[in-house]
């Protein structure tokens, strides 16, 4: 079982900095990949980044390339995401999740963190 706990949403105004984190619990992480989704008022929830615990090879979905950084503390068991340059469209409710390296399918999701960013 995986638990995920999200951190550090809030306002900020357009062009700013959020750092979000995600404390994970399970007895070992190496063969997980950890993403970051969000979910914008009135639409779908969507990827925006992900992590390889044991490489940390990474991923972003375009809209958010150069300016967000996805990052692992494996002694924390920590997740983050640097989102810098922020804009209006950035504004959603954060999800942390999990799945094994073998499925396609995340399986563990966090509460969710709100991020909204003013104009």
């Amino acid at each position: 079982q995986v638990q995920l706990v999200e951190s550090g949403g809030g306002l900020v105004q357009s062009g700013g900095s959020l750092r979000l984190s995600c404390a994970a619990s399970a007895r070992t992480f190496s063969s997980y990949v950890m993403g970051w989704f969000r979910q914008a008022p009135g639409k779908e929830r969507e990827f925006v980044s992900s992590i390889s615990w044991n490489w940390g090879i990474t991923h972003y979905t375009d809209s958010v390339r150069g300016r967000f950084t996805i990052s692992r503390d494996k002694a924390l068991n920590t997740v983050y995401l640097q989102m810098n340059s922020l804009r209006p469209e950035d504004t959603a409710v954060y999800y942390c999740a999990a799945r094994r390296v073998e499925t396609g399918e995340y399986e563990y999701w966090g509460q969710g963190t709100r991020v909204t960013v003013s104009s």
